[in-house]
Parts: C-alpha cells; structure tokens; sequence
C-alpha cells in the first residue's frame, strides 16, 4: 500500500519536541512527526492496535493551547530504532474550535 496515494491533504512536517498524549489511557502516545487537517504520522515505543481509535491532545506551539482528535490507525511498522514504531492515523473527530486552531496552526508552518 503506498500510503502517500491514501492522504487527504498535505502533511507538514513538525520540528520536534512535540508529544502527543492519549487522553483516555492518561499516558504519552508518540512523538509527532507530521501533521495535516485530516491525519498524522507518530513515533512511538509500542505499536498501536490495527484500525485502533485513540483520543489524543496535542500540545501545537503558538497554537493558543491544545488541540485534541480523534484518531484511527491506519498502518503502522517497525522503525530502525529497536522497540519504536512508525503509525499512520486519520483523524476521524475534532471539534470545529479544535478544527480552526489546527488550519491556523497548519497555515503559519
């Protein structure tokens, strides 16, 4: 599957320092990687459950606070570092507040 062909809208790519925090298991999620109005790509120390959904806050510098989604699995794959892990989520929920902050935030980076 050539997950590039699968995406929605372009992914921008996030310097780092940014972690995702899933809201219901009250745990860090990954490390965010790229970002787009309609998915994200994470690295992280487990692998997620296939077509898992996830409740996540993200923390976007000069976003005016977090942002928190919804999210499903789409892929995920062993990465080069042992024990890490690369996955690929649609965004399937976000609030139109949430929506707004996020298309600003994706507009200035």
């Amino acid at each position: 599957m050539n997950t590039a062909d699968q995406r929605r809208a372009p992914r921008k790519a996030v310097d780092g320092g940014i972690t995702a925090f899933d809201t219901v298991a009250e745990q860090p999620f990954g490390n965010l990687c790229n970002l787009s109005s309609s998915g994200l790509l994470l690295i992280g120390g487990r692998a997620p459950r296939s077509e898992g959904i996830y409740q996540v806050r993200l923390p976007l510098p000069d976003a005016s606070g977090n942002i928190e989604v919804g999210l499903q699995e789409q892929w995920h794959e062993p990465a080069a570092s042992r024990g890490q892990y690369w996955a690929g989520y649609r965004i399937i929920a976000i609030s139109h507040a949430h929506g707004e902050l996020l298309e600003r935030w994706l507009r200035r980076h």
